[in-house]
């Protein structure tokens, strides 16, 4: 984990691309927003098994796997595997959980709230009318497991500063 002091936060900027031609015509597109006040940025290689387990967590200090919600800003997890899906499973303060399929090779991105990172972020229902009513809760962890062998998972997380 690479840590700046708050003088040294730096600005990031994610850009986003597509490239597709069909039938001579260009569908391609690229996107780019800036994150500022970058101060702490966390780039791991986790070995996920086919049993679930916690892959990170958010708590009131920074530690190993672990963040402060309201700092963390950006989150990528790319599985490195060329055969096996990995279940990620977001969980928040209210125990909701969201599970998303991550593919062989393919990366999920998911950026914080403009002023308050991961807090205030998700919600899960089954129910489409409760849907309508979301109270967000905050980020409290995030699960992983494999579907048929371990696979690799690369997590890059980027805090702003406190």
């Amino acid at each position: 984990m690479s840590r700046l002091s708050a003088y040294n936060a730096g600005t990031m900027t994610v850009t986003v691309s597509e490239a597709l031609t069909l039938n001579n015509k260009d569908y391609g597109s690229t996107q780019s927003f800036s994150i500022a006040s970058i101060a702490n940025v966390s780039r791991r290689l986790v070995t996920v098994t086919t049993t679930e387990a916690v892959v990170m967590t958010m708590a009131a200090a920074m530690g190993s796997g672990q963040y402060i919600a309201a700092n963390v800003m950006y989150m990528r997890y790319t599985n490195l595997d060329d055969t096996n899906f990995i279940t990620l499973t977001f969980r928040n303060q209210d125990n909701d959980e969201v599970a998303i399929k991550l593919d062989a090779g393919q990366s999920f991105i998911w950026t914080g709230d403009n002023s308050n990172g991961m807090t205030a972020v998700m919600n899960a229902t089954q129910d489409a009318d409760a849907a309508s009513s979301t109270n967000f809760g905050s980020l409290t962890n995030v699960q992983a497991d494999a579907d048929s062998d371990s696979c690799d998972l690369e997590i890059f997380v980027a805090e702003k500063s406190s």
